[in-house]
Parts: structure tokens; C-alpha cells; sequence
């Protein structure tokens, strides 16, 4: 456990040097989900969470994200201070009203009665609990029946308590909710710990531990769950482990300012300081227990602190003293105050004050007191309902183990049988696929021997084309060197180009993966360094090819080389007169089951500046091929030239 308190020491003080960073996790306008709800789905923020949700929900304008911000806002706030969480509680109450949305009216109504059974207005908590059970959903009855039951426990009904925690545990089961499940385990751990019935109160203690530390999350009622197990150490007097959780819950309760939390441990540790005679931090606990109690403007708080100081004080044998704070702690239970359990251990240490200060009669008093109070607690009926209660959580543990034990043994033997069935299939497959291995190891390798003389077949036809075309490239070469007209020479060293492209398809697909289809980035490249080094640019063009790998087969990649082979034919001649730099794009993707080609350079804007001929013939090639793939053609001339095509290959010819 020390190793436990050390580490949230350590989380303590990471979250300290982080705040800046962490509050901002909380709510960001900007993501897709603005509000990470506090405790549900994070708990990486420190104390200052609630001034956050205060200065953010008026700024939404979705009801519901603005509702759960409030909403948590008031609930959260009971912690620190219960006037203002009731505050926020009755805005969230009157704009639900307004907008008629009866779920969060009865969530607000939830808020609501945990915070006025904490200012011990029982009787108002539970009408407005039970008003909200009609219109919250089935998840939000968890909580209702948790506060319920504070309600039951507050008036000493322990039994109704009782009663209400198994609801909650019922409910988390079906549900699949750890967070209800750990609840639910915890009151029952403190209705334990009440009865005295400390090794019981441990057990679910740790129990509901486990589940919340299973939800990562440090919030509230897991920090209330580590001081009720501190509370039933105490119980046992293993002092070191009680002190370990309260150690544990204050640095919880630190972090987040849950100021309700913080007074109840205080006034633990008070009481586990005076076993161990330390009077001193005893004295400091009980101050600290009182600081909390009366910020949080919580009489009951406040009540039970003044009652830790004046236990203390009898343990000290400071009569006089015990007295006064007594009869502090028994003024501010006024006569309307519903908790009887703490009544009457106050009239309990009340008489023993008195009977210190030799006040005989006012001891009396004090302890008829006493007696009432506790015969109305300690019933046997409440008594029996919790042995019960008790009882029915270890049969069912029984039972639950007897049925698994069983279900693995059913379990195991069908595994058995179906191994069994499996085996001897397996066995029988074996044996046919042996013989099937057999049959056909002849048949695939005479097939391999084929498909490998087919696919060498391919390749050398690809590879004569591509010899061929060359040769048709070097004749017109050859013949381009015979003419005198430089309109003609031009024209041949075009058709000298278009032959070389198509050249150069036939060559990626002998000395690619497949001889099916053309990786077109690869192909590009190629084409451009070709046409780069044709017309001498190198060291001032920059081509750039912004496109993932894509094979394409061959009937759409000899048409679309012939086009990109223009287009940059186009812009080598036109695009950047007099030897200037410049830089052209050539990409090509598909989306779906359309190809996006596009084709730009940064250079003067203009398309051609040739004759006509020459162009009249290179622009009906494009549109020609264009036609052919069923394309469509958009030219753009605004800072350079752009020329984009679409495709639908379903549709290529």
C-alpha cells in the first residue's frame, strides 16, 4: 500500500507542473467532442476543474453538452461549498424547465437531493429523488438509489440503506457499470463498518477498490471508498494499513477539492493519532477536519468535526473541554438533524464528559440520551437485515462458484469430445490430402513449368515490341536527318517522341512485377527525364511527380504516356521562352473508380506557339485520345498552364 501512496504522491505533483496544459484537455471548442466529462472520461486535471466548467458552459449553445457541464458543475461543487452547488443545481432546474427536456430535469433533480440531504434536509432529498425516478433513464438510476440510501442511513435506517446498495449492485450487473458495481460495494462496506461488523466492511471495502481502480479513474466516491476501508483498518486497529488509505484519500482529495472527503478523513486520523497517544497531530487533524467542514457550509460536517475534537478531548481526560466542544457539536444538530447514528454517539461521548467533570446527573441526561438514540439504530431488525444481507452475498459467491465450477466441467468435456471429433477428422483429411498431394504434384509442376514458359513468352514479346518500336524510333531518326524543311523534321522528332513513350511502356511491363499493367509513377519519371534530356533543360526544369505508386494495364497507359507525352512536349517548347527556369507537375490518382490526371507548369500561360499544323495535330491527338478513354478535358491558364483530365475506368477503351 505504500508503494499505492507513493505513486499518487507522484501523480499529484506531474498534475501540479502539468495544470496549464491539462485544464486546456478538459473542453476545447475545437475538437469534434468539445467536453471530455470530468470523471467519466478523464480525471487529468487539478482543483481549479470547476472555475474552468464555470467560465465555459455559458458559451455553449447545444443543450445537452450545456446541461452535462452544469450539471457537473453543481454536483461537483457539492464538495466544496453546498449553497453554491445548489446554486448552479436550481439554474440547470429552471433551463430544463424552459426547454421542456424532462431527462436532464430529473438528472438536476439528482444533484439536487445529494446535495439537500447533505445539508441534512432528508425529507426534501428524498421527495425530490423519488419525483426524478420517473423521468432519468435506466442509467442515471445508480446514482439515484446511491443517494437514496445516503438518505435511509443518515435517519439510521441501516436496513432501507442496505436495501438500496444491493439495488445499485443489481443494476451495475445488468448494466455492465463498474462505476455503480464499486458504489455499490463501498455503502455496503460502510453499513458494515457501522454495524461494527469490521472484517465484513473490509472485505467489500477492498472489493469495490478493485472495480473502480479497474475504471482508471480517481474521482469522488473512489476517494470516499479509500477512507472507508482506512475506516474499517481502524475498526481492526491495524493502524499502519488504516493510515496508508487515509494518507491515500487526502492526496485525492487535495487534487480535486473535495473538501467532504478531506474533513471525514481528518477525523479518522484524529481518532488513529489518539490510539497511538500522538495528541499533538491529533489536534491537528481534528483543526483541519473543522476547516474543511465549515467551508464546505455543511453542518453535519461541521457537527461530526466538533464531535472528533471533543472524543479527543474525553480521551485526554480534558473533561471540561470535551464538554464544550460537545455541546457545540449537539447545538448545530439542531432538533430537525437526521442522523442518528452520529446523535447518539454524541450524547454517548457527551455523558462520559460529564461523568469526567463529575456532572453526575448531566451524564444521566446524556446517556438516556444515548440509549434512545441508539435502540432506534441498532434495531434487531436492522440487525437481522444486514446479517442477511450478508448471508445472501456469501451463498450467492457460493453458488456462483459452484455453477462456474460446474459450467467448466461441462465446458471441458464437450472440448473433449469435439477434440476427439476433430482429431479423427483431421486424421481423414490428412489421408485425403495426401493422396490429393499426390495426385496433383505432377499436374502443378507441369502447370509452373507452363506458366513459366507462358510468362517468359510475354516477356520476350514485350520486349521485341519494345526492340521493335526502338528500331522505328532510330528510322525516323534517320530519316528526320534527310529532310531539309524543318517543319517536317519537326513533325518526325514529335513522332520520334510518341513512338519512344510507348517504347517505354512496353519496357516497364517485361521488367516490371506484372505483365499485365504499367506502374505509372516509374513511367512518368522515365518520360520525363527522356524529354528533359531530349530538349537539353536538366538544369533549369524541375519536374515533380506529387502521386502515390499506380499501376494502370496497358490499354489506358499507352494513351495516357501519349497524352503526358504532348502535354510536356507543349511545355518544353512554349511554356518558358528564352532558356528560362521554371517547373512542371505531372501527377495521376485515382479516386473510386475515376483517374484524376493533371499536367501544369509555371511557365509564360500560353498553350502553343508553333504553327499550325503542328498544333492543330498534337491537340486532336490529345482530344482523340481523350475520346477514346471517354475523358474529359478542363484547361486552365492563370499563372502557367494547367490541364487536367478525368477518367472513368470502367469506361476505358
Amino acid at each position: 500500500m505504500s508503494s499505492f501512496f507513493l505513486k499518487a504522491v507522484c501523480l499529484c505533483f506531474f498534475s501540479i507542473l502539468n495544470c496549464g496544459y491539462v485544464l486546456a484537455q478538459i473542453i476545447d471548442f475545437n475538437r469534434e467532442k468539445p467536453y471530455k466529462k470530468v470523471f467519466v472520461e478523464t480525471d487529468n486535471f487539478g482543483i481549479s476543474y470547476l472555475d474552468i466548467l464555470e467560465e465555459a458552459y455559458p458559451k455553449v449553445k447545444a443543450d445537452s453538452l450545456k446541461f452535462s457541464m452544469l450539471n457537473d458543475l453543481a454536483y461537483y461543487w457539492h464538495t466544496r461549498n453546498l449553497i453554491k452547488a445548489l446554486e448552479f443545481t436550481e439554474e440547470g432546474l429552471q433551463l430544463t424547465l424552459e426547454r421542456q427536456n424532462n431527462v436532464w430535469l430529473g438528472r438536476f433533480q439528482i444533484t439536487q437531493g445529494a446535495i439537500l440531504l447533505r445539508m441534512e434536509k432528508l425529507d426534501s432529498a428524498e421527495l425530490v429523488l423519488n419525483s426524478a425516478r420517473a423521468k432519468v433513464a435506466v442509467t442515471d438510476l445508480p446514482l439515484l438509489n446511491t443517494q437514496l440510501g445516503y438518505v435511509y442511513e443518515r435517519r439510521g435506517q441501516l436496513d432501507k440503506a442496505a436495501d438500496f446498495a444491493q439495488e445499485t449492485l443489481r443494476l451495475g450487473e445488468k448494466l455492465n457499470d463498474k462505476w455503480a458495481i464499486a458504489m455499490a460495494y463501498s455503502d455496503l462496506s460502510n453499513l458494515f463498518w457501522k454495524q461494527s461488523k469490521y472484517e465484513a466492511g473490509l472485505e467489500y471495502g477492498l472489493k469495490s477498490l478493485e472495480t473502480f481502480e479497474e475504471r482508471g479513474i480517481n474521482d469522488l466516491d473512489y476517494d470516499f471508498t479509500l477512507f472507508v476501508v482506512g475506516n474499517n483498518y481502524l475498526g481492526l486497529k491495524e493502524y499502519d494499513k488504516a493510515m496508508n488509505y487515509f494518507q491515500h484519500s487526502i492526496v485525492i482529495g487535495e487534487r480535486y477539492g473535495f473538501y467532504n472527503n478531506l474533513s471525514d478523513t481528518y477525523m479518522l486520523m484524529l481518532e488513529l493519532y489518539a490510539y497511538q497517544n500522538d495528541f499533538e497531530n491529533a489536534s491537528e487533524a481534528g483543526a483541519s477536519a473543522l476547516k474543511y467542514a465549515e467551508l464546505l457550509s455543511n453542518n453535519y460536517m461541521v457537527m461530526r468535526s466538533w464531535l472528533s475534537i471533543g472524543k479527543l478531548q474525553n480521551f485526554q481526560g480534558k473533561y471540561g473541554s470535551a464538554v464544550e466542544s460537545l455541546q457545540k457539536c449537539i447545538d448545530v444538530a439542531t432538533k430537525d438533524f437526521g442522523d442518528t447514528f452520529h446523535l447518539s454517539q454524541a450524547y454517548g461521548a457527551l455523558g462520559k464528559a460529564y461523568a469526567g467533570n463529575h456532572q453526575y446527573l448531566e451524564a444521566y441526561q446524556a446517556f438516556a440520551e444515548y440509549d434512545r438514540y441508539k435502540s432506534a439504530i441498532f434495531t434487531e431488525k436492522a440487525d437481522q437485515r444486514i446479517s442477511l444481507l450478508q448471508t445472501e452475498f456469501k451463498v450467492a459467491e457460493k453458488d456462483g462458484k459452484i455453477q462456474a465450477q460446474q459450467s467448466q466441467i461441462k465446458k471441458q468435456k464437450t472440448i473433449q469430445t469435439l477434440t476427439i471429433i476433430f482429431v479423427l477428422l483431421l486424421l481423414l483429411y490428412l489421408i485425403l490430402l495426401f493422396k490429393a498431394v499426390s495426385n496433383n504434384a505432377k499436374t502443378n509442376g507441369l502447370l509452373e513449368k507452363q506458366n513459366n514458359e507462358k510468362e517468359f513468352l510475354l516477356k520476350e514479346i514485350h520486349h521485341r515490341v519494345k526492340n521493335n518500336l526502338e528500331i522505328v524510333s532510330s528510322l525516323l531518326s534517320l530519316q528526320s536527318a534527310q529532310i531539309d524543311d524543318p517543319n517536317i523534321i519537326e513533325a518526325m522528332q514529335k513522332s520520334q517522341q510518341r513512338v519512344q513513350s510507348m517504347s517505354m511502356i512496353h519496357q516497364k511491363l517485361y521488367q516490371g512485377r506484372s505483365l499485365a499493367a504499367v506502374e505509372m509513377k516509374g513511367y512518368f519519371l522515365n518520360l520525363g527525364e527522356y524529354i528533359l534530356d531530349l530538349y537539353g533543360a536538366k538544369e533549369r526544369i524541375k519536374m515533380v511527380y506529387p502521386m502515390n505508386e499506380l499501376e494502370l494495364d496497358v490499354d489506358m497507359a499507352i494513351p495516357i504516356g501519349l497524352i503526358v507525352n504532348e502535354l510536356l512536349t507543349n511545355s518544353m517548347k512554349y511554356a518558358f521562352p528564352n532558356n528560362s527556369f521554371g517547373k512542371i507537375e505531372v501527377s495521376l490518382n485515382e479516386v473510386n473508380t475515376t483517374l484524376y490526371l493533371k499536367v501544369a507548369d509555371n511557365g509564360v500561360g500560353r498553350l502553343t506557339e508553333g504553327g499550325k499544323d503542328d498544333i492543330g495535330f498534337g491537340t486532336q491527338l490529345i482530344e482523340l485520345l481523350t475520346k477514346q478513354l471517354d475523358g474529359i478535358m478542363k484547361l486552365t491558364v492563370q499563372n502557367g498552364t494547367v490541364i487536367a483530365f478525368e477518367f472513368q475506368l470502367n469506361k476505358a477503351a
